[in-house]
């Protein structure tokens, strides 16, 4: 099993939900740290880990420098924390799939 699986107990389905979260263009990597209390750096090598080498290549160039990626980068118009698409989340789960 991997360091970040063990040092934050990661259940298969928050993986998947870290993954999802990841691919979103509009979900902030601030909303996984929130979420899941991984930073950036971790999201990354977990992405790394969970992706075939060219779709992490593909993933990592998109997400370089991406202004909705990074809350400080976002505009000041920007008022949500997710995506209007994404699922309710309570208590920082989810809270249905």
């Amino acid at each position: 099993m991997h360091r970040i699986l063990e040092k934050y107990q990661l259940t298969l389905a928050d993986v998947d939900r870290i993954v999802e979260m990841a691919w979103e263009d509009r979900t902030p990597f601030e909303a996984i740290t929130a979420q899941f209390k991984l930073r950036e750096a971790e999201v990354i090598e977990l992405m790394k880990l969970e992706m075939h080498p060219r779709n992490w290549q593909k993933w990592r160039a998109r997400v370089q420098g991406r202004a909705t990626k990074h809350r400080n980068l976002r505009s000041d118009d920007v008022l949500r924390f997710k995506c209007s698409r994404q699922k309710h989340i309570t208590q920082n789960r989810i809270s249905k799939r």
